[in-house]
């Protein structure tokens, strides 16, 4: 699902690595465009085998030498009937084919403990590297993406889809030499006891193989509709544990347990679809393969009894039978294989051809600790193309060191002109600047080094205090982490808790308070020291006592920094430098709270209506 153009230039050198030429097909002509990005998305798949060479060689080798045993046995047979005179030389010939046979035997053992458990372990390696791939790709995917998808779906793309992948290339390669291989010495040496007979099995062969791709093709379908489903599945319970806590506090399990139970009774009438094609074919390839053998032991029986054949000869030909059998087999699982892994491929590709809405330009450079003035020139944005715009031509200068409070409505664009400046969405118009550099000529990661944002949606993550603190700066050191957490009236709290900065907090911080967890997001951005600041909504959940430290604690970190703080409580925004009043229309008014509150424009009114709550 490629993402929309925002008007960026694009790089060079597509990230998409042995899928780059995939996202770019031929405009001038659909179906050459078309083949060529097959063509493309083949190499790219063949591409994950390009590391594992050697141990693919070895697989294929011994998939080879598990056909060719395999071919061996029979005839060793035919030798060992053959010499059934019960002379001591007859003994003797047969005892030596018959440790013959447990060679074969043993290597075939041996080649198919390789195949099974090398060729599983090459197949994860390249389901690994795939998963890597995506994982590394989808970090780099704008926010507009994550607004548009949704986490159980992208989670079993990631899982599902990738599995069935993997079991994809340990099996494939090997299901298609043995195949091949066992069906075409098998037909000679049936040919070569009896043509005639060999000509009557394989006129059934075409209609074995009709029926097998029918119900193959019957499974595949409910596959596909599996993985749509179990995708649907994820996401209603990733939905509803993630808001246990609204759940019981409206007393609605039982709706989530009927909005679960559709969905799950939908994916089992999908895959009862599916066992009903995959009951089919079992029973009709195994129906097959006997059919086969009772018409192999009459006909043979006739044609031996008219000295057309002999004994010897019948066993050899029912037991190559036995082996003609197995490579349909295998042929309709590979078909089987196929049709999950390229399904779950094409899912697993249109993530990857996914640009990101906002990534490097070509040439962009890496920009040092800025001093922090900020300039919006005529920007407009909108969430959709053809949206209606959140923010219209703002033209605004934010100089160095200054501290901004951005007041208004919801809905008004506060978030937004924020979330700009660290490019977590592309302006559509206008451009940005940070101390007189496009913030779209530096990189991203050098960029947003430079800014710390503290969100208003607070997310923590699974692990300890420790952890979650120092994601703000990986290398930071025990005694910079708890300043840091002093600094934003975070570290009595934590030392009260059971093991202090070791407390595994939970998922999401659920062993919190909303308080407690704001902030210890508050900490980890000031453990981050960035020379600009973003708070939005920053102190909403902490309490009065709570909330005069961090404001006491956001004023001596300002000092030398540029802030932005948005705020409905107009009370902590008081003594900005500056007040921005946001509107539909864009900046009302801007200035100091005691100018604003003297023009009785829209600040004022703001502000009586709060002091009146």
């Amino acid at each position: 699902m490629p993402s929309p153009n925002s008007g960026t230039p694009q790089p060079a050198s597509s990230p998409l690595g042995p899928f780059a030429a995939a996202a770019r097909p031929n405009a001038a002509s659909p179906d050459a465009g078309e083949s060529a990005g097959t063509r493309a998305r083949l190499r790219g798949f063949l591409a994950y085998y390009r590391p594992h060479m050697p141990l693919l060689a070895a697989d294929l080798a011994c998939a080879i030498l598990v056909a060719a045993t395999a071919l061996a046995l029979p005839i060793c047979a035919n030798l060992i009937t053959r010499r059934l005179s019960g002379s001591p030389a007859a003994v003797d010939q047969i005892l030596l084919a018959g440790a013959a046979m447990l060679a074969l035997l043993a290597v075939q053992a041996a080649c198919t403990l390789f195949v099974d458990y090398q060729g599983h372990v090459m197949g994860a390696k390249m389901e690994g590297a795939m998963r890597k791939d995506l994982f590394e790709h989808l970090q780099k995917l704008s926010f507009s993406f994550y607004d548009r998808q949704k986490v159980g779906q992208l989670m079993s793309r990631i899982t599902g889809d990738l599995f069935a992948i993997g079991e994809l290339c340990h099996h494939g390669p090997e299901d298609v030499a043995i195949s091949v291989l066992k069906f075409a010495g098998a037909v000679a040496l049936l040919a070569w006891i009896d043509l005639p007979l060999t000509l009557i099995i394989l006129a059934v062969f075409p209609a074995a193989v009709v029926y097998a791709l029918h119900f193959n093709g019957r499974m595949n379908q409910a596959l596909s509709a599996g993985k749509v489903q179990i995708g649907a599945i994820n996401e209603q319970v990733e939905d509803s544990l993630a808001g246990i806590r609204v759940v019981k506090s409206f007393a609605n399990e039982a709706i989530e347990t009927y909005r679960f139970d559709a969905e799950n009774t939908r994916f089992l009438d999908i895959r009862r679809t599916g066992y009903r094609s995959e009951a089919y074919f079992s029973v009709g390839m195994t129906t097959i393969a006997q059919l086969i053998t009772v018409g192999v032991i009459v006909a043979g029986a006739v044609r031996v009894s008219q000295a057309e054949l002999d004994a010897a000869d019948l066993l050899t030909f029912l037991l190559c039978v036995a082996i003609l059998v197995d490579p349909i087999q295998r042929a309709a699982n590979f078909v089987r294989l196929w049709q999950q892994g390229y399904t779950g491929f094409n899912r697993f590709r249109e993530l990857l051809e996914t640009e990101p809405d906002v990534q490097d330009r070509p040439g962009a450079r890496p920009l040092g600790r800025v001093r922090g003035a900020i300039a919006f020139e005529d920007v407009s944005f909108g969430y959709r193309e053809d949206g209606v715009h959140v923010l219209r031509g703002v033209s605004l200068e934010i100089a160095a060191g200054e501290f901004v409070a951005l007041v208004g409505a919801s809905g008004v664009g506060k978030s937004t002109l924020c979330s700009l400046i660290p490019r977590f969405y592309e302006a559509s118009a206008g451009r940005i600047l940070v101390d007189g550099a496009d913030i779209r000529d530096v990189t991203l990661a050098s960029l947003r080094r430079n800014v710390g944002v503290v969100q208003q949606d607070v997310y923590l993550f699974a692990g300890s205090v420790a952890e979650n603190l120092r994601y703000g700066r990986p290398g930071a050191t025990q005694a910079e982490i708890e300043a840091a957490a002093r600094r934003a009236n975070a570290h009595d709290f934590i030392m009260a808790l059971p093991a202090g900065y070791d407390t595994d907090i939970g998922q999401r911080g659920v062993r919190l308070s909303g308080g407690q967890k704001q902030r210890l997001t508050i900490a980890r951005a000031f453990l981050k020291d960035p020379p600009i600041l973003i708070f939005d909504e920053a102190t909403s959940a902490l309490d009065n006592e709570s909330e005069r430290a961090v404001q006491q604690a956001l004023a001596e970190l300002a000092r030398a920094r540029t802030t932005l703080v948005i705020a409905h409580r107009l009370t902590t925004v008081r003594h900005a430098d500056r007040i921005l009043v946001l509107t539909g229309e864009g900046i009302a008014e801007q200035g100091r709270h005691q100018d604003l509150i003297a023009a009785g424009g829209a600040y004022a009114s703001l502000y009586s209506v709060q002091a009146s709550l």
